[in-house]
C-alpha cells in the first residue's frame, strides 16, 4: 500500500515458518538484489527485500522460501499479494502542472435541485439534468512556474468520450478568483449529455511560444539574523540566494503541451447518475 513509483526503495516484508532463504519476485521477475535473502535466526522468522516497483501500476509479488533444515522442511511458494503501486493523481507528462476539479453550475440545475443544488461545491457525482462545470489551475515550469492565462496559453481544451468536439475553456474572473472554465450540460433532450456512469476526460493546454524566458539564477545578498546584517571582522556577511532573471531566446521557444487524465479511484471519478425512483 505504501509503495509509490518514482520515489525510490520500498521494504518488503517475508515472515516464514522457519529459518532459510526467501527469493522475492514481482510480476514473476526476480527482484535484483533479494535473490536470496536471509532469515532471522528466530522467530519469528522475518526477510525485507527493498524493492524498487518498475511501474506505477498494480504488481504482484511473491517469495520462495529455502528452508535451511531440507531434512524437515521444504521450499515453498507464497501465496500471490497485489500491491497496488502509487502514482500521482496529477500525473502530467509535460512542464505544464494541471489541476482540474468539477463544481455543479450556479444557480439550481437538475430535477433534485431544491435538495442538491448547492453551487460550486466541489464534487465528482452529478445527477443528469445538472449542468458541470470544470474549473482548471495551470502553471508553465519552463516559465518560472507561470500562471496559465488567456495571454500566453495558445489552446486549452477538454476532449470527453462520447462528445464530438472538444470542450473549449476560457480564462475569466468567477467572483474575485481567475481559472480555467468549461461546461457540460447533462439532461435527457437531444445535444445533452446523457451517457450514465464514469464521465471519461482529457485537459489539454499549449502555452504560447515565447520570446523570453526566466531562468533561475542566484544573487549575492547580506545575511540577516532578525532583521539585523550580520558583520564578521567588521564585514558584511553576504549569502548567495535564488533569483530569476529573464532571458532572450531566438528562436522562440515552442510552447509547451500540457495533458491530464485522473488517476483517481474508481469511486472518486467523475460520474452522472440517473434521477433516483420514488
Amino acid at each position: 500500500r505504501a509503495a509509490m513509483y518514482g520515489l525510490g526503495a520500498f521494504p518488503i516484508t517475508a515472515t516464514a515458518s522457519t529459518a532459510g532463504t526467501v527469493k522475492f519476485s514481482a510480476d514473476g521477475l526476480v527482484i535484483l538484489g533479494c535473490e536470496s535473502i536471509a532469515t532471522t535466526i528466530v522467530s519469528p522468522f522475518i526477510a525485507k527485500c527493498l524493492w524498487t516497483p518498475s511501474k506505477g501500476a498494480p504488481i504482484i509479488l511473491t517469495g520462495t522460501l529455502t528452508p535451511t533444515d531440507a531434512v524437515n522442511f521444504t521450499s515453498v511458494d507464497s501465496a500471490p499479494l497485489t500491491a497496488k503501486v502509487g502514482v500521482p493523481v496529477q500525473g502530467v507528462i509535460s512542464p505544464i502542472n494541471i489541476y482540474v476539479d468539477t463544481v455543479l453550475a450556479s444557480g439550481a440545475t437538475g430535477p433534485l435541485a431544491p435538495r442538491f443544488g448547492v453551487s460550486c461545491a466541489i464534487t465528482s457525482e452529478y445527477i443528469i439534468g445538472q449542468t458541470i462545470v470544470f474549473r482548471v489551475y495551470a502553471n508553465n515550469a519552463e516559465q518560472a512556474g507561470a500562471v496559465m492565462d488567456s495571454k500566453n496559453t495558445e489552446q486549452a481544451y477538454i476532449e470527453v468520450a462520447g462528445i464530438k468536439d472538444p470542450i473549449p475553456l476560457s480564462f475569466g474572473n468567477h467572483s474575485g478568483v481567475s481559472f480555467w472554465a468549461g461546461v457540460i450540460k447533462t439532461g435527457t433532450t437531444p445535444g445533452l449529455y446523457s451517457t450514465l456512469g464514469i464521465i471519461s476526460f482529457k485537459v489539454t493546454m499549449v502555452a504560447k511560444d515565447s520570446n523570453t524566458i526566466r531562468v533561475l539564477s542566484t544573487k549575492l545578498s547580506r545575511k540577516t539574523v532578525n532583521g539585523v546584517p550580520v558583520k564578521v571582522d567588521g564585514k558584511y556577511v553576504f549569502q548567495r540566494v535564488p533569483a530569476y532573471r529573464t532571458v532572450q531566446v531566438d528562436p522562440p521557444l515552442k510552447g509547451a503541451t500540457g495533458t491530464w487524465q485522473s488517476n483517481f479511484t474508481a469511486s472518486s471519478l467523475l460520474t452522472l447518475y440517473a434521477v433516483p425512483k420514488v
